[in-house]
């Protein structure tokens, strides 16, 4: 069975894939990687590198799906099969790094929680805004990582490349999966990626926004165990 080691997004820890270990542990050992060492994707890509086994199924989601892409220039010949899910290949945009480093300045000011407390509803869909159990795992996640951890996240999210010029060398075959109200890297995303990467496949989950491991566990779970499967 092949190693699958999974890569969490910003401001979250290994809980964001706890409903996909059933459902993957029969098709290989789960590891979920660690995004708390490195000030770029390049340091981050490289900590995971370090600890992951010799070659493995990668999965990543939003700030993970950066860290896969940089691993799989690293060491493409590690990586047996490729996962991008709720994220982009495109670099920041000016507006996003500006609201990056607001919410950067503010963390480290005190106001954390509050920075939590603003981002992680659009996190979901629409109509789970109000969802206690859904946004207390993602505030629990978030303090987790805690300020420190935050600002270098979003540092390196800063300062990532645009990988869209490297998606046609990819050669594991790659599921790319996105909500379909992921309001932070929205279906045209995931679609542009799924067009450049060499037969890819793309599923678009309904009624599901951009944490879409937690939101729709079943239906991220049969994609997963197809991609595994293929």
């Amino acid at each position: 069975m092949t190693p699958i080691l999974l890569i969490p997004g910003l401001i979250c820890t290994a809980e964001l894939f706890v409903p996909q270990l059933p459902a993957l542990w029969t098709h290989g050992p789960v590891t979920v990687a660690s995004t708390l060492e490195g000030e770029t994707m390049a340091h981050m890509a490289a900590a995971v590198l370090r600890d992951a086994p010799p070659r493995f199924a990668l999965g990543g989601l939003s700030m993970g799906g950066y860290v896969a892409l940089e691993i799989l220039r690293q060491a493409p010949d590690r990586v047996v099969r490729l996962a991008l899910m709720d994220t982009t290949a495109r670099p920041d945009a000016p507006e996003q790094s500006r609201l990056r480093r607001a919410m950067i300045e503010k963390a480290v000011s005190g106001g954390y929680d509050d920075v939590l407390a603003q981002t992680i509803p659009n996190l979901v869909h629409p109509s789970r805004r109000d969802d206690a159990e859904l946004i207390g795992t993602q505030t629990r996640m978030g303090r987790s990582v805690g300020v420190e951890g935050f600002v270098r996240q979003q540092t390196a999210i800063m300062n990532r490349i645009d990988s869209r010029p490297f998606l046609s060398a990819i050669a594991a075959p790659t599921l790319a999966l996105v909500g379909d109200k992921d309001a932070l890297t929205p279906p045209d995303r995931a679609q542009e990626m799924a067009d450049a990467i060499p037969d890819a496949r793309l599923v678009v989950v309904p009624e599901c926004g951009h944490i879409s491991t937690l939101e729709r566990p079943e239906a991220v779970n049969a994609a997963l165990v197809q991609w595994l499967s293929a």
